[in-house]
């Protein structure tokens, strides 16, 4: 029992992290999109 919950962690743990880079990707694209704007006025 202790095996399935410690792999049913690290699907939680992974499933987080790709969370966390999308969340991130977005958040620097929307900083870089609005560089953009202030470069290019």
């Amino acid at each position: 029992m202790d095996n399935k919950q410690s792999d049913h962690d690290d699907v939680n743990l992974k499933g987080t992290l790709v969370s966390v880079f999308i969340v991130g990707i977005i958040i620097v694209a929307m900083w870089v999109a609005v560089y953009m704007m202030y470069v290019a006025r």
